[in-house]
């Protein structure tokens, strides 16, 4: 609407007139876009009787539909004589303009006509004859009237008017029923005018709809729909007290006494306007929830209305069921236009149409997803309405006792919704074209000619960034369906995206005709495939696909051919495998060529589905695959076989065994090493099926492994002790040989199939360990020591000349040196030696004892050591003129020396009684050797306890499985602790006690002990089986045993009992 719309003129030249005003003022009022709406809104809408114009103190000129609150001044009204919406045109003789005071003086006037005027006029005492006064009165009662109803329709009210008569206010011709005459005609006809009136008015209100709005498509939205029925039922309610006042009440006495046909007509206004409260009521009771629900998603993130759709489809359907007002032909497409409004206002509210344009150059990824969401949360509010119709749509029970189903089929309920959602998808398609075109800035094309089919792709993509720059530049807004220009541009721009794209499949046609492999054409593909899905270039790239597809079809007939002329002399490919293993990779290696050529394929398989060259391609490749998988099936088939039989024999080998050389060796190293890698094979093969000895040898191979390179090193060190070792260096090893010979039998007499390999390699090999560190490091001291002793034979300390001795080689220098040296010298000694004597603690019939004795043995030891050191001073011969005598007597006779002796000697009689302390903390498991098993036995059984010293008596009480559970228990963690003592301890530094023969000997005795129980165990299970086998009952009670037998099964096991075959054979049946 402009300011030269025809049916604005009557309003502007009274308006101009009343306020006085110059034609810009209003020229001003009219451009002005609230108000275009408001003079659009009355002249379009049939909700709408008033407009209303005046003047404001802050915004001047002002124009409003309601009347304006807190206007002191003068108010003109233009008011329409119907409720027809009016087109353009001449609109003089619809329109009733009048000027009317605000607020105040609306109010002012009314009081004065019904408190003052009125009441002067009808008082016949103070007014004169009857005569002289009712045109005066007659004429205040209807500018009374006139006011009220203005004021009514000020404040969105149905005021009822009462015509002047003035029997109406005299009581008395009420109180006579036998008093009518010709006389009270006037009052007859005033009380029939009075009632047609209010019939009128009664009949114009109830025939409003909020549907007005919609068909005049101003696009309203669910709250005008809410408020509808709210003004709705107060305005019934303001009739309903109307009818219900006491002057209403007069006219119904009068027309009921009269007989007046009337009166059947007042009682017809009664009853619609009950009915149309009642129905008012119910509406907006039905609409409440619904309500409720639209408010607020209002509040919220526009991220969280797609799911929330449901539950507004469902409250939309809830109004159904609860209000017969919208079961009536298009009410239920009313609201849900309102309801598509109002998600379309905030929609376009969400994206902003100057953001969207602007998401063409900046963020366009942000503002695509920002329309998918939109478009998506649109589509949503449909699918909701289409899901509870799959359900069986909306269950309407009516009066009749049948249910009824309704369904929203109808597609103009969502026109307005579908309008929007058709301009967003072409604007996600043009955000789609402009971000995949904007991906022409990184193509880079290889090739002989990569180099000029790359500047011509950014020369494409330079002219579309022109192109999007001008498109980014519209100021309207893109998502206002109405806006044809959009459109207009949109088309324009498709066709320049249509141009750049043709010249884009020129160029990826001409640098696809150089592709000579598939795997090249398919790289060129991939640099665009942003392109493949436009329908364009499919359409014009469509024939140069051929190609391609005949370069994978040459590919796979070469693979195919190469099959057939190298696959019986594929082993020689691979010469570090078998055969066998060449074979499977070999054709691992064809099946892998294969699938890169489909792999090209696969770019464009979908642009060539159904076409007969893409099903000779798949016919191909998959007669190649079958060929692939019979030979590999073969193959494998020979394969798993012998593997098989390769690893049973493994795994019947001993651990390691005797060479010829006399040294050390892991059992069938070589052929462990091929199984393992072989298997390690199998385990890429993901459909080999093992046989049992590979299987299991697969399962276990990481442990396998493991041991046979601790073994490998464990032989190593050992053969190298061996083959360095000097003929005087075999007799100080040869206990510690003997030793390890022994622990390495273990070794020998285990298999790969023995269980707790792991744990058995590890002990042995780290023995093996200790020793080859042990002699590598005595070796080490030893070639310390002698490169020491040279270098002091190569000293010239002292020169002879004749017989005489001279000084000349002795220096301060010379002689510091010898005592670091010596020092040193004493320190690798001690290294080497380790502790001066040894000693082992063993278990015997008599006790614990150590050998050699500590008391007898032990200091003869030391007294021959210390003799011996003497007698090595004998050995030099003397430095006297004659060179007679030696040393050893003067060092015997020494008081140092003598002194030093005493202290040795007396430093082993600490040591002895630190071997006897020793020996007597360990004499706490002496009652292991010192008990009589058979009577503690005795004693276990018959008290179910072992009874102490002091005990004579004690009340029989045989053993239970749980009294047996703790003595057993008892003797597990007795083993344990046993099990962790040191096997060497060195006292004071140079006593070295070896408990190894202690524990392993008490460790025999405590199992011996853990047997007596156990045994007795498994005996009493063996004989209640046995007993349950005769009677044929699987019942455990049916057993004499006093012991469940599955508890007695779970603690044998516990306790490490194998039980025998034929016993587990008997419980599991």
């Amino acid at each position: 609407m402009d300011g030269n719309d025809e049916r604005l003129d009557v309003i502007r030249s009274f308006t101009v007139n009343s306020f006085r005003l110059d034609p810009d003022s209003w020229r001003e009022l009219v451009l002005q876009d609230e108000n275009r709406v408001i003079f659009k809104g009355f002249f379009s809408s049939q909700d709408f009787r008033n407009l209303f114009i005046y003047r404001d103190s802050e915004s001047g000129l002002s124009v409003s539909l309601h009347f304006p609150k807190n206007v002191q001044t003068k108010v003109i009204c233009v008011s329409k004589t119907s409720r027809d919406a009016f087109s353009t045109g001449s609109v003089r003789e619809r329109f009733m303009i009048q000027e009317v005071q605000g607020d105040s003086a609306m109010t002012s006037l009314v009081s004065v006509c019904e408190e003052v005027t009125c009441p002067l006029l009808s008082n016949q005492e103070s007014s004169g004859a009857a005569g002289e006064v009712e045109e005066p009165q007659r004429i205040m009662e209807r500018k009374k009237n006139e006011t009220l109803v203005m004021k009514a329709q000020i404040e969105g009210w149905t005021f009822l008017p009462h015509q002047h008569g003035n029997t109406v206010h005299d009581h008395n011709l009420h109180d006579n029923s036998k008093g009518w005459k010709s006389s009270d005609l006037k009052l007859s006809q005033a009380c029939d005018w009075t009632i047609t009136e209010w019939l009128n008015l009664v009949s114009e209100f109830l025939q409003q709809d909020s549907s007005e709005a919609v068909l005049d498509k101003v696009k309203p939205l669910p709250s005008e729909e809410f408020n509808f029925w709210r003004s709705r039922v107060k305005n019934l309610q303001s009739l309903q007290q109307q009818l219900q006042s006491s002057r209403a009440q007069q006219v119904a006495s009068i027309v009921q006494q009269t007989g007046n046909i009337s009166w059947f007509t007042l009682r017809d206004v009664y009853r619609r306007v009950e009915e149309g409260l009642q129905e008012a009521e119910q509406v907006s009771l039905a609409l409440s929830p619904l309500q409720e629900k639209l408010e607020q998603l209002e509040q919220v993130e526009y991220q969280q209305l797609g799911s929330n759709m449901a539950a507004v489809m469902e409250g939309v359907h809830q109004v159904l069921i609860r209000s017969e007002v919208y079961r009536r032909p298009g009410r239920l497409m009313v609201l849900l236009i309102e309801i598509c409004n109002l998600f379309i206002q905030k929609s376009r509210d969400f994206l902003r149409g100057e953001a969207v344009m602007h998401g063409l150059v900046s963020e366009t990824g942000r503002v695509l997803d920002d329309v998918r969401l939109v478009i998506w949360t649109l589509k949503t509010i449909k699918e909701a309405n289409l899901e509870i119709q799959n359900q069986g749509g909306v269950q309407i029970p009516a009066q009749d006792g049948i249910t009824h189903c309704w369904n929203s089929s109808s597609h103009l309920s969502f026109i307005h919704l579908d309008i929007l959602l058709t301009r967003l998808q072409s604007i996600q398609e043009l955000l789609c074209v402009t971000l995949q075109l904007s991906q022409l800035d990184q193509v880079l094309v290889s090739g002989v000619r990569g180099r000029m089919w790359t500047d011509e792709v950014q020369n494409v993509y330079q002219d579309f960034l022109c192109h999007v720059r001008v498109l980014s530049e519209y100021t309207c807004d893109p998502t206002d369906p109405g806006d044809k220009s959009f459109e207009l541009l949109l088309d324009q721009f498709q066709a320049q995206v249509s141009d750049q794209e043709r010249r884009l499949v020129s160029v990826l046609s001409r640098s696809f005709a150089e592709c000579c492999v598939s795997s090249s054409a398919a790289q060129l593909l991939q640099i665009f495939g942003f392109l493949l899905d436009r329908p364009l270039v499919q359409d014009e790239l469509l024939p140069q696909l051929g190609r391609l597809v005949k370069l994978v079809l040459m590919e796979l007939d070469q693979t195919k051919l190469l099959f057939y002329t190298e696959r019986e002399k594929s082993e020689t490919l691979i010469r570090s495998k078998s055969s066998t293993a060449a074979r499977l990779c070999w054709t691992r290696q064809l099946q892998l060529r294969a699938e890169e050529a489909m792999n090209s394929y696969k770019t464009v398989q979908h642009l060539c589905a159904g076409s007969a060259e893409g099903q000779l391609v798949d016919q191909r490749f998959q007669e190649l695959a079958d060929l692939l998988q019979v030979f590999r099936d073969q193959v494998s088939t020979e394969r798993i076989s012998q593997l098989d039989l390769d690893c049973g024999f493994i795994l019947d080998q001993p651990l390691i065994q005797h060479t010829v050389q006399g040294m050390l060796g892991v059992s069938c190293s070589q052929q462990l090493r091929a199984a393992l890698r072989e298997l390690r094979y199998a385990s890429r093969e993901t459909d080999l099926m093992l046989h049992p000895h590979a299987a299991r040898l697969f399962t276990c191979r990481d442990d396998i492994t493991q041991s046979y390179l601790k073994l490998s090193d464990m032989v190593s060190c050992y053969n190298q002790v061996l083959s360095d070792a000097l003929q005087v260096e075999l007799p100080l090893i040869q206990d510690q040989l003997e030793e390890l010979k022994q622990h390495l039998s273990e070794l020998q007499r285990n298999t790969w199939r023995s269980g707790g390999l792991q744990l058995l390699v590890e002990q042995q090999t780290e023995r093996v360990l200790i020793f080859h560190s042990t002699v590598s490091e005595a070796r080490a001291n030893m070639d310390a020591m002698t490169h020491i002793i040279q270098g002091w034979a190569e000293l010239h300390l002292l020169q002879r000349s004749g017989d005489s001795l001279l000084v000349g080689g002795a220096t301060e220098q010379s002689c510091r040196g010898l005592r670091e040296e010596g020092q040193q010298l004493l320190r690798l000694t001690q290294s080497s030696s380790g502790a001066l004597l040894a000693i082992s603690l063993q278990l015997q019939e008599t006790g614990s004892v150590f050998e050699p004795s500590v008391g007898v043995g032990l200091p003869d030891l030391l007294k021959s050591i210390i003799n011996d050191i003497y007698a090595a001073a004998s050995l030099p011969p003397g430095l006297s003129v004659n060179r007679h005598g030696n040393y050893q007597v003067s060092l015997q006779q020494r008081p140092a020396l003598c002194e030093l002796e005493q202290e040795v000697m007396s430093h082993l009689v600490q040591v002895r009684k630190e071997a006897e302390h020793l020996r007597a903390k360990l004499d706490r498991y002496s009652y292991l050797w010192e008990s009589d098993r058979r009577g503690v036995m005795e004693d276990f059984l018959t008290y179910g306890r072992q009874l102490e010293a002091d005990e004579l008596e004690a009340e029989v009480t045989p053993p239970t499985l749980k009294d047996f559970r703790r003595e057993i228990e008892s003797l597990q963690t007795l083993s344990t602790e046993v099990a962790h003592l040191d096997d060497v301890i060195t006292l004071l530094g140079w006593l070295q006690v070896n408990l190894q023969p202690f524990r392993e000997s008490l460790l025999s005795v405590i199992n011996v002990w853990k047997h007596m129980y156990t045994g007795y165990l498994l005996d009493s299970l063996t004989d209640s089986v046995q007993q349950v086998s005769q009677r044929g009952n699987d019942d455990e009670e049916s057993s004499s045993s006093s012991f469940c037998l599955t508890e007695s099964v779970v603690l044998l096991e516990a306790a490490g009992v194998q039980l025998p075959e034929h016993l587990a054979a008997q419980i599991q049946c």
